[in-house]
């Protein structure tokens, strides 16, 4: 049994089987943005619903959807408009344009896969103890780093680039009307905080939800769905007393653990990683990444951040974000636990930890390469397809008949064309778990055979109880 050790499986069935495609392709695409398909819409609304109701489905998480454009002082208060940027570099040979570090860690780990490893190690030690952009730039020309597509290194000094994308608001475009799209979805719920806080009557500890659009002007696009100009991201912030956050970060990293293993991925492709510079305002942060076929990667943060945000947006406001204690009296600005994932991310992780590629009994003495995706159920984008054998003898009707009434809990796939094997692949090529098939039997005692994916093991079950099967299979870890 194969996984993928590159992605070029998975972009090739993403394509052909309407999970993703390139943005605006008809007119060469749009470098940086991805458009999901009738199988990626349903695998990637199935992990956000996952999301959802692992965070909202409890006493102390509420959800909310706050606007894409947000008052500009916003970001002044957040600090985006002053920082939030990454080193940009350019070689005037090639004009090429890189991120400065993503250049430094790229060159450093293809030394480390040349065995170059003290070389590695003097980047790895020289870029823990980088303050300014003028030390990225003497780290790539101390060590005279090429420009992947010109091989030189006649490079430019590094500066800062922001990531957020502006647009105008109003009739005029000037200076007064200049907005952002939001680079991120968490300042939504800060800016909100004590509106949700009255309105649905809670007090810390609680926390509130979002899924939402974020987009950022990425330098460097790169490795399919992993970095992004246009992306979606669910995050939550919990709101607690000062003093408890040891507790709550360690609460929250173990859930969020949890939570990905509940998806199916194997977490021997999951590894924990504690930042070892913390940002002034951050109390503790730790990254869980994912084993992507490129490398590891981060698909969540968990961060404790103090009061910081709060503290921010209640200077820059004038308003009080505090919680106000009827009984004691007691006021304070809450601390904050954030857990911020990527959902195309962990669509992406889903899809490479799904892929399977393995080899089995072909019926005639052969082996045959059979290719599944071993989503789980529940995530699948077709939970079950329908095939009749024939195209004859009743079989038509009751699998149609069996079409309508499993739809109105599934999501249902009807396939008539080609020989059942052939059928059976195309549906274990996309993840689905359950095949039924209709044959001459079906019609004499309104029984059919269900087939599961992963085993390819087949039982017979009376129309009337199929629904409930697959009902049960689902609900199962």
């Amino acid at each position: 049994m194969a996984s993928l050790n590159s992605l070029e499986p998975l972009l090739s069935l993403a394509k052909r089987k309407g999970f993703v495609f390139q943005s605006s392709e008809i007119y060469g695409g749009l470098n940086g943005c991805w458009d999901f398909g009738p199988l990626g819409v349903e695998l990637l609304r199935n992990i956000k619903d996952a999301w959802w109701k692992a965070m909202t489905y409890r006493a102390d998480i509420v959800g909310i959807d706050a606007s894409i454009l947000m008052h500009p002082r916003t970001w002044e208060a957040s600090g985006h408009v002053q920082q939030f940027s990454d080193p940009m570099i350019d070689n005037k040979t090639s004009k090429a344009r890189h991120r400065a570090d993503n250049l430094i860690e790229d060159f450093a780990a293809r030394m480390r896969a040349k065995g170059k490893t003290d070389v590695a190690q003097q980047i790895d030690t020289r870029m823990a103890a980088v303050a300014t952009n003028a030390d990225l730039y003497d780290i790539i020309m101390d060590f005279a780093i090429p420009d992947p597509v010109s091989g030189t290194t006649d490079w430019t000094e590094v500066r800062n680039f922001n990531l957020m994308f502006s647009t105008h608001v109003g009739p005029v475009a000037d200076d007064k009307s200049v907005v952002y799209l939001r680079p991120e979805t968490a300042q939504g719920i800060f800016v909100n905080m004590k509106n949700v806080m009255e309105s649905a009557r809670l007090k810390p500890p609680f926390g509130i939800a979002q899924i939402g659009k974020s987009f950022r002007n990425e330098i460097n696009t790169k490795n399919f769905l992993f970095r992004t100009r246009e992306f979606e991201q669910m995050e939550m912030q919990f709101f607690i007393p000062p003093g408890t956050e040891g507790e709550w970060f360690e609460y929250w990293r173990q859930e969020r653990w949890a939570w990905f293993t509940s998806l199916g991925i194997n977490s021997e492709h999951l590894r924990r990683k504690p930042h070892e510079r913390l940002a002034h305002y951050a109390a503790a942060a730790e990254d869980i990444e994912y084993l992507f076929p490129f490398g590891w990667g981060e698909v969540e943060g968990v961060h404790s951040r103090t009061d910081f945000d709060l503290m921010r947006h209640q200077e820059f406001s004038g308003k009080k974000l505090e919680y106000v204690d009827t009984a004691t009296k007691e006021r304070y600005v809450p601390y904050v636990i954030e857990t911020a994932v990527g959902a195309t991310r962990t669509f992406m992780a889903v899809l490479c930890d799904a892929y399977t590629e393995e080899e089995i009994d072909g019926g005639d003495g052969t082996t045959e390469t059979r290719t599944v995706l071993r989503l789980k159920p529940s995530l699948a984008p077709v939970t079950a397809a329908i095939l009749p054998l024939v195209n004859k003898d009743g079989m038509p009707e009751a699998a149609q008949q069996l079409r309508a009434d499993l739809q109105r809990h599934f999501r249902v796939d009807y396939d008539t064309s080609g020989a059942i094997g052939r059928r059976y692949r195309r549906q274990d090529e996309v993840g689905t778990p359950f095949c039924i098939t209709i044959d001459g039997q079906t019609t004499s005692d309104n029984t059919v055979t269900i087939r599961h994916r992963d085993s390819m093991q087949q039982e017979r079950v009376n129309v009337a109880d199929v629904a409930a099967v697959i009902g049960a299979r689902l609900l199962q870890p």
